[in-house]
Formats: C-alpha cells, structure tokens, sequence
C-alpha cells in the first residue's frame, strides 16, 4: 500500500524521478510492478522537495487525486528542480480519510517524510502535531516529535508493538536521505549524479539493489549506510 521515491545528489527535475521514467510512480500509481498489497495507488499523490536557495523551507505539492490524471503537475514538473525530493502516490488505509492532509510526504518544517504501509494508531503516542488523523500522519508526528535520529529505535518500537505494522519510511531534510524497510519492498539505485531510494525500481536499469527487510538505510553525499534493525536491543 503506497508507493514512494526519495532523491539526494545534484538538481535534477521532478518530472525525471517521477513522470518520466516507464516504471515511475505516475505508472506506479495505477500499475505498480512489486506491490504487495493492494493493487492501485489511486487515493492521491505528493511530492515534497528542497530549493538551493538560502530559505531551507521544504515545498509540497499534494492531492487527494490519482497522479496519472494530474494535468497540472503535469505541465510544471519539468521546470521543478531540486537536489532533494522525497515523492509518495497513495492506496488509503481502510477507513481513513481521502484528503490532501492525509497524504505524504508529511512534514515538521524541515523534514519530508512519507510512510508505506500500515500501523495501529492505538500504539502511537497522541501529538497535537500531526497533519491528519490517518495512521501515516500520526506515525510521521510521532517520528517527528522523537527525532530522526532515532528513526531506526522507533521503527523497532512500533513494530515490536505492532507485529503487523508495515513501516518503510522516506524521509529527507535536503542534507539526509533516509529509508527503512520493515514489511515491504525497497530499493536503490546509485547514480553518477545521485542516489535514488524507492519502493520499487522506475526502470530496468541493472544497478537497482534490493535492500534486505528490515534494514536502516541512511544517504548523505557519497556515504550510503545500511544497519540492520535487530528486535534484540531491549525493545
């Protein structure tokens, strides 16, 4: 459930990461290749990005509408660059709401997160500061509120408490890539220019890697680590 897409290395257009390529969430949105569960991502998109300007505010542009019908974004994404994205097209938890608020990448003014999968909000901590009741805004308040630098220990919280939460999370804050995958698929692909983290791979390029389950990604320049998120540290 949901797709997502995460860019860190030099500018380069919206509309390459997510419009153009032949496997790329516009069609990911109505034909994902290694989706789990569900079978569309009809119930809205977004996409968040960073300027190279001195204002470090991260931009979103969200709706509660299929991308693949999205004149609009269409038309501008070519012109939209950035050296930081994070992407998300969305397949609605059962039951929570179709809004714009509801849809990734959520922010907390200089994180962009998106959230694939599925968690009960019985076992996330209330916040007066997530952006929509849905279960992905409130597991995003809640990495928010902690930190990103714990992402990894309250990935293992949640999922420790939550045997059936699927949680990869992207997020970025223009200097950081990060990616968990915990439930669901994830791959990357390092690029002369870049590193692209996404759910599923855009194009048949052979240097996609999958990344085992379970697992921390983190990108920052050239360095790509990978730590595995082991239930044994006392959680």
């Amino acid at each position: 459930m949901c797709r997502h897409l995460g860019w860190l290395g030099a500018p380069v257009s919206v509309s390459s990461l997510v419009l153009d390529p032949p496997q790329g969430l516009r069609v990911q949105s109505y034909a994902p290749r290694r989706q789990k569960h569900g079978l569309m991502n009809a119930d809205g998109w977004g996409v968040g990005f960073f300027s190279d300007l001195p204002d470090p505010t991260p931009r979103r542009w969200r709706s509660p509408a299929p991308l693949w019908g999205d004149a609009s974004f269409d038309s501008v994404a070519p012109v939209l660059r950035s050296h930081c994205v994070v992407a998300a097209v969305r397949s609605a938890t059962v039951g929570m709401p179709l809004e714009a608020s509801a849809t990734a990448p959520f922010t907390d003014g200089q994180w962009l997160l998106s959230h694939n999968g599925i968690v009960d909000r019985a076992v996330l901590p209330l916040s007066a500061n997530a952006e929509s009741v849905c279960d992905s805004a409130v597991l995003a308040a809640a990495i928010f509120d902690r930190g990103l630098d714990a992402l990894g220990d309250t990935i293992i919280e949640v999922g420790s408490t939550d045997p059936l939460a699927r949680l990869n999370i992207m997020a970025a804050n223009g200097s950081r890539l990060l990616a968990t995958a915990w439930g669901d698929t994830l791959s990357i692909l390092r690029r002369a220019d870049g590193v692209v983290l996404a759910s599923e791979p855009y194009d048949d390029d052979p240097d996609w890697e999958d990344i085992p389950d379970r697992h921390l990604v983190e990108v920052t320049g050239d360095q790509i680590v990978l730590t595995a998120l082991n239930r044994s540290k006392g959680f």
